[in-house]
């Protein structure tokens, strides 16, 4: 039996009608640390709107929906990639726009990209002097997820990007990209279909390297799949002992973890050999990274009681049970939160939210000294009063987003 899309959408637009009062939103400004914070703890502060925003060129023209990002430091500017359209669903009028800034006040325009067709995952590399670009190209119909490759430019100067070129074989989606002891790696997935259509192939993720920015190979050509089943975006970061801490978003579900997610480790000597345990909570859009010998994780959060996507509802039949997923979640309230992962346990302890509401969460960092980091996220807008309702995901999703920044301060250690 398959459940296409279509049919997910039918029961995601029913969640809309719930006659349950809106939970409140959470203040914006605050941060909504945590109650046990103590002055040690993270925080975060100097939130400003960015997109749109005053110090963008003229010639960069916003839409309502402006979210997935990616940001790098690269020849002593900052970039940002970010996606405009007319809602977070996929559109013919999808535009990715790449700015850089010396200041992090008045940007400058470096390059745009438009197929006629839906574009996502923007991700920025920085490697030997070279800063490449590569993003997911899509389909344009906004109930389908249809994937069509990854392609790849490069940034040859000012105001300039070279013509995009095919990067991956086949239909890889990039999840991550970073640089580890001089050498690029990538997380990337096929059978993305999979994550919205049941009865199709398994979603397979990769762990890919890469010396140049443009020829791509396994890490570990024994083991080129690192994960198998539902789980499709996927990061990670090397925890102090050497050993791969990655969280993976299990949205299609699998017959062992259920759905949610997927906290895995890889040991030193196997580090492609990945032990995972299962999270019912659905950690979307991962950003995972290591500071102060800790392991941390941005990812979405699910505003209910227990936060779970995966309700346990083993009695009904595939199909009733993942419709029944997505429509209590799309239909509840998100946030974009900072949590942080036991390298051992393989747990996720959340630890605060970021100012975010309705629809929000595909965050990015660059480090600022030695414990801060500028943070880019996206999200509904924030500037509402204490007082306003709150909003469903999906209701953030058919409106306007903008992408922020903001400083996320750390501790330094144990």
């Amino acid at each position: 039996m398959r459940a296409t899309t279509a049919l997910v959408a039918a029961f995601v637009f029913a969640a809309c009608d719930e006659s349950s009062p809106p939970a409140r939103a959470a203040s914006p400004d605050a941060g909504a640390l945590s109650p046990d914070a103590g002055p040690a703890d993270p925080f975060v502060d100097a939130l400003e709107a960015v997109v749109p925003g005053d110090g963008l060129p003229p010639e960069v023209v916003t839409q309502a929906a402006n979210n997935n990002l990616d940001v790098v430091d690269h020849d002593g500017r900052l970039f940002l990639a970010f996606r405009t359209a007319p809602s977070h669903f996929a559109s013919a009028e999808t535009r990715l726009w790449v700015v850089s800034t010396a200041d992090e006040r008045t940007w400058r325009l470096e390059g745009t990209f438009f197929k006629s067709t839906d574009l996502r995952e923007p991700r920025l590399l920085s490697l030997n002097g070279r800063l490449f670009l590569y993003y997911a190209v899509l389909g344009a119909d906004r109930l389908a997820f249809e994937p069509q490759g990854t392609e790849r430019a490069e940034w040859l100067g000012p105001g300039e990007f070279s013509d995009p070129v095919p990067a991956l074989d086949g239909d890889f989606i990039p999840w991550r990209v970073r640089v580890h002891d001089g050498v690029a790696h990538m997380t990337a997935y096929t059978g993305g279909e999979g994550v919205y259509v049941m009865g199709g192939e398994p979603i397979r993720v990769y762990w890919l390297t890469s010396r140049d920015g443009e020829a791509w190979a396994p890490f570990d050509p024994a083991h080129p799949v690192v994960l198998e089943g539902g789980a499709s975006e996927t990061d990670f970061a090397f925890a102090p002992d050497g050993a791969v801490i990655a969280v993976a978003r299990n949205e299609a579900g699998d017959p062992e973890f259920g759905y949610g997610s997927k906290i895995c480790r890889g040991e030193p000597g196997a580090l492609a050999t990945w032990r995972c345990a299962a999270d019912p909570r659905k950690f979307d859009s991962p950003l995972v990274f290591a500071h102060g010998g800790r392991i941390w994780l941005v990812a979405r959060r699910n505003l209910t009681e227990t936060g779970a996507f995966d309700l346990g509802r083993d009695d009904l039949d595939p199909a009733a049970r993942y419709g029944l997923y997505q429509t209590d979640y799309w239909g509840k309230p998100k946030r974009c939160a900072l949590w942080e992962i036991n390298p051992s346990a393989l747990t996720a302890r959340f630890v605060l939210d970021l100012p975010s509401r309705g629809d929000t969460c595909f965050a990015s960092v660059v480090p600022r000294g030695d414990d801060a980091y500028a943070l880019f996220n996206y999200s509904s807008p924030l500037n509402v009063p204490p007082d306003a309702p709150d909003l469903s995901w999906l209701q953030g999703q058919t409106g306007r987003t903008l992408v922020y920044r903001q400083r996320l301060v750390l501790p330094s250690g144990r």
